[in-house]
C-alpha cells in the first residue's frame, strides 16, 4: 500500500520548467535594474578621533544611480567613544552623501544612549568621520532624570578630550522624576 501511495505521488506531482522565469513583479525587476541594491549591508570602522561606528541596515540602495549617495532602509547604527559612552540610531531610511560627509536619518528616528537617554524625533543628521549628530526638529523621550522635551537637540565631542555633550535647546522641558529613597 506504502509503494502505491508513493507511486502515485510521483506520477499526479506536476513537471518543473527550469527555464522558466522567477515570479518578480516587473516593477521590482525594473527598480533593481536602476538602482543598485545590497541586501542586509554591514559596516564598521572608525572616526578620525577614535569612535568606533558600526551600522546595518535592510536593504542599500544608490538612488537614480547617482555615484557617492545611498538610501539605507530600517538603519540600525552604533557609535562607541574611547571614553566608554555608546550611542544608538535607529531610522526607517537614512540617505548618506560622502562626498559631503553627510547622513540624513528620517521617519520615527530613535536615539538612546548608555548613559540613560532614549528620544524620538522625525529627523536627525550627523556627520559621516566626526561625532556630531543633531536633531533640527523637536525630540521627546526620557533621560535619566525624567522625562524630556526639547526643541532641538545636538551631540558632539568635546574639544578637550572629554566625554561627548548633549545640548538641548529651544524650549527644552524636563519633568524630574525623583528614584525612590532605598531604606
Amino acid at each position: 500500500m506504502a509503494l502505491g501511495l508513493l507511486s502515485t505521488l510521483f506520477l499526479l506531482s506536476r513537471a518543473i520548467d527550469p527555464g522558466q522565469a522567477l515570479p518578480f513583479a516587473e516593477k521590482d525587476i525594473q527598480d533593481r535594474l536602476r538602482d543598485q541594491q545590497i541586501t542586509g549591508p554591514f559596516f564598521s570602522g572608525a572616526s578620525s578621533s577614535g569612535d568606533a561606528l558600526s551600522f546595518y541596515a535592510d536593504v542599500l540602495t544608490t538612488p537614480d544611480g547617482k555615484v557617492g549617495t545611498n538610501r539605507a532602509r530600517n538603519l540600525r547604527a552604533t557609535i562607541s567613544t574611547p571614553k566608554g559612552t555608546t550611542f544608538r540610531l535607529q531610522s526607517d531610511t537614512a540617505d548618506f552623501d560622502l562626498a559631503q560627509d553627510y547622513a540624513e536619518l528620517l521617519g520615527d528616528v530613535i536615539f538612546t544612549t548608555s548613559t540613560g537617554y532614549r528620544l524620538t524625533s522625525e529627523k536627525m543628521t550627523s556627520e559621516l568621520s566626526n561625532l556630531n549628530v543633531k536633531s533640527p526638529g523637536a525630540v521627546f523621550g526620557t533621560a535619566p532624570a525624567g522625562t524630556l522635551e526639547a526643541g532641538a537637540m545636538s551631540v558632539t565631542q568635546a574639544e578637550n578630550d572629554e566625554a561627548p555633550q548633549l545640548l538641548f535647546t529651544n524650549r527644552v522641558k524636563l519633568i524630574y522624576k525623583p528614584k525612590p529613597l532605598i531604606e
